[in-house]
């Protein structure tokens, strides 16, 4: 094992999660390569989107958590006291469901970050916005109107755009919420080719109701079940030789 240690960028041991009283998570365990695309598939209310949350600690953001175990970032235990939170999002970005452009200009949306981060060099700044922008292939369709608006982007371009202010800090990982699931299929097509770019780069763990995106885009895949983690594996495994009846069963739609 310790050999294999460094294509490991996303380690959890022994994750449980309640809300209160409700046990959301029950000892999770799950590797995460580095420069993969790990998908986390399940029925609604499984537990996905929460762990997901957990390997950034969004769910610090809500009341009543509470976390045991552990989640490694490069193998730093990023639930020990005196982790950075505001360092650690920078690290392991987060893209949402639906698109959340702030009310501001294209560029300003992305140089956002960048900016509460210290950076003040125009010329920096706009190398940085349009590497950003190409990164997240919407620099064409958006170079000649970068004072426009977000919000009047079409779904597609916004959520492209959400992906670009998250690249503009740098970071090592991103996280994606169902980040197709409002999208037409021409967009949704543009994101899923973004994503197998962008693995080149960065790592992904992506959150999808889609059995075929999931199939499509990812390298491995996490099937939850009711919070648990039923089964991990290589994504071509999962989805032709599962080893999990409950797992065979959601992917081939007698559930779920």
């Amino acid at each position: 094992m310790a050999e294999n240690e460094p294509v490991y960028k996303l380690t959890a041991r022994g994750l449980n999660l309640h809300y209160g009283p409700k046990h959301a998570l029950h000892d999770i365990n799950l590797d995460v390569r580095v420069n993969r695309v790990t998908a986390l598939i399940g029925p609604s209310g499984c537990g996905k989107s929460t762990f997901l949350r957990t390997l950034n600690r969004m769910n610090d953001l809500i009341d009543n958590v509470r976390i045991s175990g552990e989640v490694k970032v490069d193998g730093e235990d990023i639930y020990a006291a005196g982790m950075d939170t505001v360092d650690l999002r920078k690290r392991v970005g987060m893209i949402f469901q639906k698109s959340n452009p702030f009310p501001k200009s294209i560029y300003e949306n992305v140089a956002y970050g960048p900016r509460i981060h210290g950076l003040s060099n125009k010329a920096e700044m706009d190398a940085l916005v349009e590497k950003s922008l190409r990164q997240a292939a919407i620099w064409d369709e958006v170079k000649d109107e970068l004072n426009k608006s977000a919000l009047a982007l079409s779904g597609g371009q916004q959520q492209r755009l959400c992906i670009a202010r998250a690249l503009a800090v740098g970071p090592e990982v991103l996280l994606m919420d169902e980040p197709a699931s409002a999208l037409d299929p021409l967009a949704t097509a543009k994101i899923e080719e973004l994503i197998y770019e962008l693995k080149e780069r960065y790592t992904i763990v992506i959150v999808t109701h889609n059995m075929q995106q999931a199939a499509r885009v990812s390298d491995d895949t996490a099937f939850f079940y009711m919070g648990r983690l039923v089964e991990f594996d290589a994504t071509e495994r999962i989805f032709t030789k599962p080893r999990e009846k409950q797992t065979e069963d959601y992917i081939t739609g007698r559930f779920g």
